[in-house]
């Protein structure tokens, strides 16, 4: 089995080299090629990848290139974890619509919607070259915003499934705090990517999650950075990206007393890269662990394994609708538990939801139609549009200040402007 992950030169690799690497039994990998343009973090990278390999015993091989076409040929699957413009790109979209009094975040409100200009076509264009090299190769997309990234790639024809981390991380955590294994743990997770909410947690059957909101919501309440009383009055426990929607004016207090995530970020990712260049390292370093991303690794080993073996079990990840949420176009993407097999993702069926929840994502899905609109066709009137329909901004002055914002800070990366 061959597997190419594209963005391979990413800081964040190594986690998920480690995973393939523990899990090898799940994925028999015979090779792994990671492709990115940047020469030198490909280096570091890859030999610290084979050097993870060596020390856990793995006898796949493992190579770069900055080819693509090279990389992908007689791919299985394709792993796309991209960052377009960079962690410079990333800081500005962090930035720049806080001068608007709004929320500036690299995947939710105006900075989401950069990054998806940004994005969308440089990940359609290596579709089209996964089809054209290897046209029966799975594209596992990780690339954010995934759930706008993936329903263009569905809606482009191409057979693709979107991937998060989010809903294996409560499950770790709720597992941890159950005292199961996570393999017990199974999620009623239901909403759009990263616009989730926890609405049951069953073990053996059993929905525990009254007991997780009466025995540990504190716990919860904090990780989510939302207040103990939120988790009580929903009785779910929303994604950490909902603090952007229940509390959008503090947030944004917060992310302007203080440095952005990116340049937190950009900071530790120097320091992995030089720990990365020394060659007697031969496992992950504990500072990726505050580089993001956990259990990415075994999620994707999860998902890749079931679409190429033809498991059909249970994950959660972005796929289309199909029905599945009736109030939602049936070619939206949803990120809900769904039946995974050589065929794709079939999301399992939803039990109805209350207009608190429902409200929320159908404003948002129409957003994001409008978002891949804009990402396909460009135009500041598609921009305006998009950003004028995000719930977290939704005013003319606004979208309009914004919409020079994002395409002043932008043009290098739009052809249109």
């Amino acid at each position: 089995m061959k597997l190419a992950v594209v963005g391979g030169g990413s800081t964040y690799t190594p986690e998920l080299i480690d995973g393939f690497a523990r899990l090898r039994d799940v994925l028999p990998l015979a090779e792994l090629v990671l492709v990115d343009p940047a020469p030198d973090r490909l280096r570091m990278v890859g030999g610290l990848a084979r050097r993870i390999f060596a020390r856990q015993g793995h006898p796949g091989r493992i190579t770069w290139t900055d080819d693509l076409a090279a990389g992908i040929d007689g791919a299985d699957a394709v792993l796309l974890q991209l960052r377009i413009g960079g962690q410079a790109a990333r800081n500005q979209d962090e930035t720049w619509p806080l001068e608007c009094g709004c929320v500036g975040q690299e995947t939710t409100g105006a900075g989401g919607l950069a990054k998806a200009l940004r994005t969308v076509p440089v990940v359609l264009d290596i579709a089209e070259q996964v089809r054209r090299t290897n046209p029966d190769a799975w594209i596992i997309d990780f690339t954010n915003p995934v759930g706008i990234v993936t329903r263009a790639l569905l809606q482009a024809g191409h057979k693709a499934v979107g991937l998060c981390n989010v809903a294996i991380g409560f499950q770790r955590k709720f597992a941890a705090l159950l005292g199961v294994e996570p393999g017990q743990v199974a999620l009623e997770h239901v909403g759009l990517n990263h616009l989730t909410w926890e609405r049951s947690v069953r073990v053996a059957g059993e929905d525990v999650l009254p007991k997780l909101l009466t025995e540990h919501a504190d716990t919860l309440a904090a990780d989510l950075r939302l207040p103990r009383h939120v988790l009580d009055r929903l009785g779910t426990v929303p994604s950490y990206y909902l603090r952007y929607y229940y509390q959008h004016d503090a947030v944004v207090e917060e992310l302007r007393s203080k440095p952005s995530r990116a340049a937190e970020v950009a900071a530790i990712e120097q320091q992995l890269l030089a720990l990365y260049a020394d060659p007697a390292l031969d496992e992950k370093p504990e500072l990726l662990s505050r580089r993001g991303g956990a259990y990415y690794s075994e999620a994707a080993v999860a998902l890749t394994s079931s679409l190429l073996a033809d498991t059909g079990d249970t994950q959660v990840v972005n796929a289309l609708n199909h029905g599945t949420l009736p109030f939602l176009p049936e070619d939206a993407v949803i990120e809900v538990p769904a039946t995974v097999d050589a065929t794709g993702a079939t999301p399992l069926p939803v039990r109805p939801l209350e207009p608190l929840y429902a409200g929320l994502i159908a404003h948002v899905t129409a957003y994001e139609q409008l978002a891949l609109d804009a990402a396909l066709h460009g135009g500041r009137d598609r921009v305006f549009a998009a950003l004028l329909s995000h719930p977290l901004i939704g005013q003319i002055d606004h979208a309009d200040r914004l919409t020079d914002l994002l395409i002043a800070h932008n043009r290098e990366h739009l052809t249109w402007a």
